[in-house]
């Protein structure tokens, strides 16, 4: 029995230390590449896509130092962050049913996956009383694949717009995922569209500061085009394990 209990502490003891240091591995690519682009550090932040895991993984990043956290599956972050207590900082990332936004409103900070005035809306009239106002990012789905969600880049100026005067909600930014590709000048190429957007929208008015856009394959490449939030899961956590979909 004694051998047992100790053979799990040394497993948590790995796991903790192999999550500590891939967390840490992750933060010097990115300090890697914002020195190669020329950015300061302070700019970036590190989101750690937690879907899926436990949330003593959870946990052990947070020793670690890490704050912000991102979750796609609402029935498990409902489950998760009351237990985790209030020493984080939650990210909705994925896109958002209308009959979900209620309970997004309410556990999160930020929700990435907007692509519709009236998810905004609804997102706006649920955030709780006295909490500040939601930060939200507009998704476009930058490549036009069929199977992603996101507004396409010629609507979301007038999205923007839309969304900007909401009272419980606070446009942020855009956030976006590129299709999968070993091009890099073409990941670049998507990247840099995804920032002149924005920089459309800044010129027409609206206060942004965020793009959220990188992943563990290719945040070298978001960097170098002006990435302020990445989201960051299995070079972080390892493999990740089946979602509940």
């Amino acid at each position: 029995m004694l051998a047992a209990f100790d053979g799990y502490k040394e497993e948590c003891k790995r796991i903790m230390t192999t999550i500590a240091a891939r967390l840490q591995a992750v933060r010097s690519r990115i300090a890697a590449a914002a020195e190669s682009a020329g950015r300061p550090l302070e700019d970036i932040r590190l989101i750690a896509v937690s879907k899926t895991f436990t949330g003593a993984a959870i946990q052990e990043a947070r020793a670690a130092g890490q704050v912000a956290f991102g979750e796609s599956y609402l029935q498990e972050a409902m489950a998760k962050i009351p237990v985790l207590g209030p020493d984080f900082e939650w990210h909705h990332i994925a896109p958002i049913q209308s009959n979900k936004t209620r309970q997004v409103a309410e556990l999160f900070h930020w929700a990435h996956g907007v692509d519709r005035l009236k998810i905004a809306e609804r997102l706006s009239s649920s955030r709780p009383a006295g909490r500040p106002p939601l930060d939200i990012c507009i998704q476009i789905n930058i490549s036009s694949e069929a199977s992603k969600s996101g507004v396409a880049p010629q609507e979301v100026l007038a999205l923007a717009r839309a969304i900007s005067p909401l009272q419980g909600v606070r446009l942020r930014g855009l956030m976006a995922i590129p299709e999968a590709t070993p091009d890099v000048r073409l990941l670049r190429a998507r990247f840099r569209q995804i920032r002149e957007l924005k920089d459309e929208i800044v010129r027409q008015g609206i206060k942004l500061d965020t793009l959220s856009m990188g992943m563990s394959d290719d945040l070298e490449a978001a960097i170098a085009e002006g990435a302020t939030l990445v989201r960051v899961g299995h070079a972080i956590f390892g493999e990740r394990p089946q979602g509940p979909g």
